[in-house]
């Protein structure tokens, strides 16, 4: 029989994990993509590579491996050989990352997400929700997000919008941002948003669930309360980004770096980072813990076969070992597998956590 670490730090396929009954409707571009059907109508999100289950608990969300461990539980199990001695050192054993399939088949209620400050203080989180988007799909050429607020907005006007759920006036106030395949758009924790109908996308962000819903009307399970996190509404508010966002603040949080590679700009280091990796031939991707997503083409993963691999810490070397990559597939890559080699024709984003502190 192998040995189970040794089976632990190789890159593994994630089947679709898609929980049910999700407050609105999606997934119909979540299918498209993976070439799967698409049964449920309220399944608009596939939770990628999770340690990190719905506000409501229950395991909902946790990514389980082929051998049926949940993720978060191999992990910890081996924290080492899945996140590096690096990244354990400066946040345990714990990804600080979670990666999202999101598919909108109707327009995303208006919400925001608190940051750490705010779930410390009023929700017993110790982490927030920055998130950021890469559009992967669209029905159409009218696809768009919602995005900040386009005047400056009283505590009054926002307590006024929640409790009496003044849609109209809520989704006038905020900026509308078009959005075709290929986008970026980084989300900070506290800024209102939406997304409207027919958008796929790759979602990064915190590993947390914390989601303050300014429009619950008209979506099925929400009352007030629950909305709101269990928060009153002169609280909830509190945590929301009221000031007036500019035509060029926006276009900011739409750019990545210079050179292209890497899809959001610098403020979102220090929540997670991704780039897109085309390969014609063959390309290398250093060893550390990361989800790719294949967004095209077909070819291979290889892996196993550096020199030192087995000097990781508490995880063997793993053995060689090739996956074959399509179009939709989702990997997940731990730390102990090492370097690994794309081999083929691809284009891939490659979703990685914040990159730890130095070390000294």
């Amino acid at each position: 029989m192998s040995d189970i670490r040794n089976e632990g730090v190789a890159p593994v396929i994630l089947a679709p994990n898609q929980p049910l009954n999700r407050p609105y409707r999606g997934g119909s571009g979540i299918a498209r993509f993976r070439g799967t059907a698409h049964i449920d109508p309220y399944t608009p999100e596939d939770f990628v590579g999770s340690s990190t289950e719905v506000f409501s608990g229950h395991g909902v969300g946790l990514t389980v491996l082929p051998d049926g461990r949940s993720l978060r539980d191999a992990i910890e199990a081996d924290p080492l050989g899945y996140l590096g001695p690096h990244h354990v050192q400066a946040f345990g054993a714990d990804p600080m990352l979670l990666v999202k399939l999101l598919s909108t088949d109707e327009r995303l209620f208006v919400h925001y997400h608190p940051d750490a400050a705010f779930a410390s203080a009023h929700l017993g989180r110790t982490v927030g929700k920055t998130e950021a988007w890469v559009v992967i799909d669209t029905d159409g050429p009218d696809a768009y997000a919602l995005l900040g607020f386009n005047r400056p907005i009283s505590s009054v006007e926002a307590e006024h919008w929640v409790t009496e759920q003044d849609v109209p006036d809520m989704v006038g106030a905020m900026n509308r941002v078009a959005l075709a395949t290929g986008d970026t758009l980084f989300v900070p924790a506290g800024v209102a948003h939406g997304i409207g109908p027919g958008v796929t996308l790759v979602e990064l962000q915190e590993p947390t669930d914390l989601s303050i819903l300014l429009e619950y009307q008209g979506f099925p399970g929400f009352t007030l309360s629950s909305a709101l996190l269990g928060l009153d509404v002169r609280t909830a508010v509190t945590g929301l980004d009221r000031s007036l966002w500019l035509p060029e603040q926006l276009a900011v949080l739409g750019e990545g770096r210079g050179d292209g590679a890497t899809h959001f700009p610098p403020a979102a280091d220090r929540f997670f980072r991704a780039r897109s990796v085309h390969v014609e031939g063959a390309a290398t991707l250093a060893a550390g813990f990361a989800i790719l997503v294949v967004v095209a083409g077909e070819g291979s993963l290889q892996a196993g076969a550096a020199a030192g691999a087995a000097s990781i810490g508490a995880s063997a070397a793993p053995l060689p070992l090739s996956l074959r990559l399509g179009r939709g597939m989702t990997v997940l890559v731990p730390f102990g597998a090492g370097e690994i080699t794309l081999q083929g024709s691809l284009d891939v984003i490659v979703c990685s956590p914040p990159a730890p502190p130095r070390a000294t």
